[in-house]
């Protein structure tokens, strides 16, 4: 069965609001064995709301549409709906006297408007909606199964829960799809493709594919089966591979972090860290207490943004940093080794650089950082060159990320 999903709103398709719907319903439609082959999002527009209802009713076998049964004048669905079908819009007395009690019941008064949510299509049904007063529709056009919910996020999933699920559940689950992520860092997606490029045949069952985030590298991939536990065989085959394949690049799955995977790390070798950053702002620090039970392992973070900071906080004496600059390896080194010291860690990881726009010179330009990361047996330091092209923001957060992989790679004997 192929499904596709129309999300109506002009705050949506202008990109004020986040279309959160669309991605929640084709989850539980894989889980339900349907294949939703497109995401379509319209302003609220009649014609155009229309004549996507008309195309996808001849592509699909099933529409989903959230967005547009509000009461007022831009709330188009019912008539677009209408108009698709070749019917008008009759007034349905049983869905009136519902709103009707809704607002009875919280003593609320009913604007006239609210009167237009009790219209629906010829031939159309109404679909109850136990949690607000726009009552969804079901209909068909062309053999697709149409179902219209509510664009409020709380009212739709409880109506897909209890109106639309229980009419596919029997009928559809030939087959269930699953759906895997491992994330990657330090390698291309170009490279990450040319390693699977025989898993990622369109032909392929699991259906494997790459998507590339701020240096993070996701390998997606879903299988299909006749069963969950068999499409989950598929899955957990083709994640073994990947993970053959791609080594130590693979840091985690699904929406796991590179904080997360250093976490782990810490907590599973009952090791300690501390931080000591300058262009960075604390964000190393930010992003590994973002992991929850961090005070096992994190034992302080220093902000040493100034030269004096850096001489009271971190002892580093101020003649190494007028010869060399603070922007160098040798401040990088003595900032991450006096760090581990003072705080008495397994490691410590230091970073400094110029995040611009301002602050560069001939010799070092905006996107130089140095990272450096104390261990118990010896420390590295590693040169970046981000680009004078980057943001202030992105240059912060590729940091954060480098001297996190950095540290995992030392954790998992890969330095």
């Amino acid at each position: 069965m192929n499904a596709q999903i129309i999300s109506i709103g002009s705050e949506l398709a202008g990109g004020q609001t986040v279309d959160t719907n669309a991605a929640w319903l084709a989850r539980q439609l894989a889980m339900l064995g349907i294949q939703c082959s497109k995401h379509v999002t319209i302003a609220d527009e009649l014609v155009p709301i229309r004549d996507s209802i008309v195309s996808v009713s001849r592509e699909a076998d099933l529409l989903l549409i959230t967005g547009g049964l509000g009461p007022t004048p831009d709330d188009l669905t019912r008539t677009a709906l209408a108009e698709a079908m070749g019917v008008r819009l009759r007034f349905h007395q049983v869905s009136f006297a519902r709103i009707e009690a809704f607002f009875k019941a919280r003593k609320r008064r009913m604007h006239a408007d609210n009167r237009n949510q009790a219209m629906f299509p010829e031939s159309a049904e109404p679909i109850e909606n136990g949690c607000g007063t726009a009552p969804g529709i079901y209909a068909r056009l062309n053999d697709a199964d149409i179902f219209c919910l509510p664009g409020v996020p709380y009212e739709m999933k409880a109506m897909f829960e209890q109106s639309v699920r229980p009419r596919f559940s029997d009928d559809v689950r030939q087959q269930t799809i699953l759906h895997q992520t491992l994330r990657t860092f330090g390698m291309s997606e170009a490279e990450v493709g040319d390693k699977l490029s025989d898993l990622m045949r369109r032909d392929r069952n699991p259906n494997v594919g790459t998507s590339a985030a701020d240096l993070v590298i996701s390998v997606r991939f879903h299988a299909r089966g006749s069963s969950e536990s068999e499409a989950s065989e598929l899955i957990d085959r083709d994640a073994a591979e990947i993970r053959r394949r791609l080594g130590k690049v693979v840091f985690g799955e699904s929406e796991d972090t590179l904080a997360d995977a250093v976490a782990r790390l810490l907590i599973e070798r009952r090791q300690t860290l501390s931080t000591a950053e300058s262009c960075t702002g604390g964000l190393l620090a930010k992003r590994l207490t973002d992991v929850s039970g961090a005070s096992s392992y994190l034992i302080q973070g220093i902000v040493a943004y100034a030269n004096e900071a850096k001489r009271d906080l971190l002892q580093i004496p101020m003649d190494l940093i007028e010869t060399h600059g603070a922007v160098s390896a040798q401040v990088a080194e003595a900032m991450a080794v006096n760090c581990r010291r003072l705080s008495a860690t397994d490691y410590a990881l230091a970073v400094t650089g110029i995040a611009g726009p301002t602050g560069a010179t001939p010799g070092k330009p905006v996107g130089l950082v140095y990272i450096a990361l104390a261990a118990p047996v010896e420390t590295v330091v590693k040169e970046l060159r981000l680009g004078e092209n980057l943001t202030r923001t992105q240059i912060r957060d590729r940091t954060a990320k480098i001297a996190l992989n950095l540290l995992r790679l030392q954790l998992i004997g890969h330095s």
